[in-house]
């Protein structure tokens, strides 16, 4: 049964998509403050002269470089080394060099961050053995997402939860096999287009529980990311150390942008492409690229993925020149190479 406003409505299955919203960290006079939040950022009808951001993952470095593109002093705090700190360190350096460029002041292994409400707003923090109390105009906190879960009662229907989100099996059915979850509020992967194929995942499920229809899985999704800085960085499947861990061998080729004919024109050869292959067989397990339009390209690498084609077909299919999706066909042709005798 579910209360929505006094009125009960029955139901034989129900869905739990109430998303998350933007987390509070216990940061030391946080509360003591206005702040801004990837929600509310978008707002502001005035730039700000300077800018205070905590977090370095990628709400955080995008809005740093597009504020610091605007003219805005930006002061990018992170308590760990870098930016990005999920992704591949040799993509994540470009784009914290570019970051650097457009003027934005990165401390990042900060440590004893607090936040100082003296007539004004002050970040204090010790970043690499220096100390530092920056003012700002504006903060905003970009430090990850809590699910929305409070007063929904899911302790009474038996469906289990923790700070992460609602608990879900592989064909998103919670701990109550009549309720099942979607999105944000139940999932790893925050991102607009991964909620979108669990809520096709949920209502298939739900409404088609026997034949072809039913049981589908949310393990066999491929997913892939973008950040969209400038260059942006996009990934899918497995990084280095993923396969490390998981004890698969496999082979990586890099394709650099500037020995790309179109990168080269577009002046923009600081990038690359990166694919991860199991060991001989071009079967590709995983890539993370680094240019303008990082988002659009990695289209290719997942259809590739989900329909089984490896390194040698891509190789064998005719792209355009001059486009920079070359540099992806430049690989199927490392991997061909690789297969040839003396």
């Amino acid at each position: 049964m579910l209360e929505v406003d006094g009125e009960r409505l029955p139901f034989k299955r129900a869905v739990i998509a109430t998303g998350a919203r933007a987390a509070a960290p216990p940061i030391p006079g946080l509360d003591q403050v206005d702040y801004l939040t990837n929600e509310s950022v978008f707002s502001l009808t005035a730039r700000p002269e300077r800018l205070g951001i905590i977090g370095a993952g990628p709400i955080g470095c995008e809005m740093a470089q597009a504020f610091g593109r605007l003219g805005a002093k930006v002061v990018l705090v992170e308590s760990e080394h870098g930016i990005l700190g999920n992704e591949d360190r040799q993509a994540a350096n470009i784009v914290q060099a570019s970051l650097e460029r457009d003027g934005v002041q990165l401390l990042c292994c900060g440590r004893e961050l607090k936040i100082r409400n003296d007539s004004g707003i002050f970040l204090t923090v010790d970043s690499h053995g220096a100390h530092y109390d920056e003012p700002v105009d504006q903060l905003l906190v970009a430090v990850g997402r809590a699910p929305n879960v409070e007063e929904l009662n899911l302790d009474g229907v038996g469906v289990e939860h923790d700070e992460q989100g609602v608990t879900v099996n592989d064909h998103l059915q919670t701990t109550n096999p009549r309720i099942f979850a979607a999105g944000d509020v139940c999932s790893k992967y925050k991102f607009t287009h991964t909620a979108d194929f669990m809520a096709r995942i949920v209502t298939q499920n739900a409404l088609f529980a026997v034949g072809p229809f039913g049981k589908k899985k949310m393990s066999d999704l491929i997913i892939p990311w973008a950040t969209y800085t400038s260059p942006e960085i996009a990934h899918v499947g497995m990084y280095e150390h993923d396969a490390e861990e998981a004890g698969l061998k496999i082979d990586t080729f890099i394709q650099e942008l500037s020995d790309v004919d179109r990168a080269i024109l577009d002046g923009q050869e600081e990038g690359f492409v990166k694919i991860h292959t199991k060991h001989q067989t071009g079967e590709i397990v995983g890539a993370t690229i680094v240019a303008e339009h990082a988002g659009d390209l990695i289209s290719e690498i997942v259809v590739a993925m989900k329909a089984g084609i490896g390194l040698g077909a891509i190789a064998d299919a005719i792209h355009p020149n001059p486009t920079q999706a070359e540099a992806i066909r430049k690989i199927g042709d490392q991997f061909n190479r690789t297969r040839l005798t003396p």
